[in-house]
C-alpha cells in the first residue's frame, strides 16, 4: 500500500516521546509506581539509571537497522503507536527515559526493545493482537525490559566489561530483527559463550519480571491485565502449531505453559480502576496493517478484519482506503468524510481523507484538508507531512519553511529531511539542501557519506556567505563524528 508519494522509500518516519513529561499533570503517577516498587520482585536496584553510553549504542544500533532492514512506511499508524507508549509510559518505570519507535515492514510476529529506549514492531503484530489491549500488553512487556534495564545487565554479568558485550547484544538483536532467526540469536549469544547456559537461565528471569512490570503497567494504564494471559495463550498455540519454526518474538521471548499459568495467576490479583476501551481505533489501525500485509489482495484484509468481529466503523474505514487504492476517489473520500463527522475526535480520520487527496495528486484538496486539521492540532505530524509533501508540488519555498520546522521538531525524522532536502534544491536553498542531505544519510546508517555532503554544504555555504548555515555545519560535523564512531562498535 503507498502512503505519502515518496513513502515508498525504505526510511522511517519517527517520533520521539519524552516519558516523563506526558501526563506529568497525574499527581497519583508517583504513588502507583511507588506501590509498585513493593509489590513487584524486581532486579534491578534502585541506583540503576540508564548510561549515556547505552543511549548512544541504541542510537547508533537504530541507524545500522534502518539501513538495512525495511520499515513500515505508515506515519498514521505510528503517529497511533507513540500515542499508546505515551500513555503507558506514565506506568511503566521508565521514568525520564526517551522512548523511539521504529516499524519494521514485515507480516510476522514480533516485537522488541533495544537500550537506549528504542522500541520496535513488525507490521504483524498489529495483524495478530485482536484489540488494543492485547497489542498494548507487547508493548508493555517490551517496556518492561526497558526499564529493568535488562540488555546492560545481562552483559554486566556476562563480562566485566559490560559495553562490548552489549554491542555484541544489539548486533545479534539487529540480525533477529532483519529476519535471521535462529543466526541472530547465535549471535547475540555468542559475545557471552562462556556463561551461556548460566545467561539463559538469567534471561528467563528477566522475561519473568518483563511480565510482572508489564502487567502492572496495563492495569495503572486502564487496560485489563488478562489481555496480556490472552495474547500468550495465542502465542503458545502458534508456536505450537508452527511447531519448529515460529514467529521472531517467539524465538526470542519464549512462551510456556508455566509462563502463562504465572501470568494468568497474576493478572488475577490486579484491578483496574480506570478502563480504556479505544477498540475503534485500534480497528482501524489494524486494518491498515492488514491492508498493507494483503496489498495484493485487499480482500483479504476485510476477512480478516472481520473475523475478530471489530466495530462496523472499521470496516468502513478499511473499504474506503481499498475504494481510494482502487482510483474511486470521490467515493473514498465521501466515506471519509462521514467517518470523520460521527466520530471527530479521530485525527486518522481527516489525515486519511487527506492522504488519499494527496495520493490521488489533488493536491490543493490535499493542503486544504491539512490545513484545517493542522489549526485545531498544530503539530499533527502526519498531517504536517501530507501539507509539506504537497505544498511541494504547488509551493517548495513554502515546503522549504514548513520542512525546516517539522525537522528542528523531529530531529530524527528521516523521511522529513529527505523531502527537505528537495524542497531546498527546488527553492534555491542549494546549502540547507545538502545539509538536509547529510542527515538524511547519517540518520539512516550511512555517515561517511553525509560527512562528504556536510563538506559540499560547507563549500556551498562559504561561496554563498552565509555564516548562519557555516556555523550549523560545523557544530554538525563533530556530532557526525560521534555517530561514526558509535557505529564502528558495530
Amino acid at each position: 500500500m503507498r502512503r505519502f508519494g515518496c513513502f515508498t522509500t525504505r526510511w522511517l518516519c519517527i517520533i520521539t516521546l519524552t516519558a516523563s513529561s506526558v501526563f506529568a499533570s497525574d499527581a497519583s503517577v508517583a504513588q502507583r509506581l511507588t506501590q509498585n516498587d513493593t509489590q513487584l520482585p524486581t532486579l534491578r536496584s534502585s541506583s540503576d539509571v540508564v548510561s549515556n553510553e547505552e543511549i548512544r549504542l541504541g542510537q547508533a544500533w537504530l541507524r545500522q537497522f534502518r539501513a538495512q532492514v525495511p520499515q513500515w512506511q505508515d506515519p498514521i499508524s505510528h503517529y497511533y503507536l507513540d500515542g499508546l507508549i505515551a500513555r503507558l509510559a506514565p506506568y511503566s518505570q521508565l521514568g525520564g527515559l526517551r522512548a523511539q519507535t521504529i516499524m519494521v515492514d514485515s507480516p510476522s510476529l514480533n516485537a522488541f526493545a533495544v537500550p537506549g529506549g528504542i522500541i520496535g514492531v513488525n507490521a504483524g503484530l498489529f495483524a495478530f493482537a485482536a484489540d488494543e489491549g492485547a497489542f498494548a500488553s507487547v508493548l508493555a512487556h517490551e517496556m518492561g525490559h526497558l526499564s529493568q534495564r535488562h540488555y546492560a545487565r545481562g552483559s554486566a554479568r556476562a563480562e566485566q566489561n559490560q559495553l562490548p558485550a552489549m554491542a555484541g547484544m544489539l548486533a545479534g538483536l539487529l540480525l533477529a530483527a532483519s529476519g535471521a532467526g535462529d543466526a541472530g540469536m547465535a549471535a547475540a549469544m555468542g559475545s557471552q559463550a562462556a556463561v551461556m547456559q548460566d545467561q539463559l537461565a538469567y534471561s528467563r528471569r528477566f522475561e519473568e519480571e518483563a511480565d510482572r512490570v508489564g502487567l502492572q503497567t496495563l492495569a495503572d494504564a486502564g487496560y485489563d491485565p488478562e489481555a496480556m494471559v490472552r495474547m500468550f495463550r495465542d502465542m503458545l498455540n502458534m508456536a505450537r502449531l508452527q511447531g519448529s519454526t515460529p514467529p521472531e518474538f517467539l524465538l526470542t521471548h519464549p512462551i510456556t505453559d508455566n509462563r502463562l499459568s504465572d501470568t494468568q495467576a497474576r493478572a488475577a490479583r490486579l484491578e483496574v480502576s480506570h478502563r480504556r476501551d479505544n477498540s475503534l481505533l485500534y480497528d482501524m489501525m489494524r486494518g491498515r496493517a492488514l491492508l498493507h500485509i494483503h496489498a495484493n489482495n485487499p480482500q483479504d484484509a476485510v476477512t480478516r478484519l472481520k473475523e475478530e468481529d471489530p466495530d462496523p466503523d472499521a470496516v468502513r474505514y478499511l473499504e474506503a482506503l481499498i475504494m481510494a487504492e482502487n482510483g474511486q476517489t470521490d467515493q473514498a473520500l465521501q466515506a471519509m468524510d462521514r467517518l470523520a463527522r460521527q466520530h471527530p475526535d479521530f485525527t486518522a480520520l481527516p489525515a486519511s481523507a487527506a492522504e488519499v487527496a494527496f495520493e490521488a495528486r489533488r493536491y490543493d484538496d490535499a493542503i486544504s484538508r491539512s490545513q484545517q486539521l493542522l489549526r485545531l492540532i498544530p503539530n499533527y505530524l502526519p498531517a504536517q507531512l501530507i501539507m509539506a509533501e504537497a505544498q511541494l508540488q504547488r509551493d517548495p519555498q513554502a515546503a522549504f519553511a514548513q520542512l525546516r520546522d517539522i525537522t528542528t521538531q523531529h530531529p530524527e525524522t528521516p523521511y522529513a529531511f529527505d523531502l527537505l532536502a528537495d524542497a531546498a534544491g527546488r527553492s534555491g536553498h542549494n546549502g540547507w539542501g545538502h545539509l538536509a542531505r547529510a542527515e538524511y544519510l547519517q540518520l539512516t546508517g550511512r555517515v561517511d557519506r553525509g560527512i562528504q555532503q556536510l563538506d559540499i554544504a560547507r563549500d556551498t555555504a562559504e561561496q554563498q556567505g552565509d555564516d548562519n548555515l557555516l556555523g550549523r555545519i560545523a557544530q554538525r560535523r563533530e556530532a557526525f563524528m560521534d555517530y561514526r564512531e558509535a557505529l564502528d562498535k558495530f
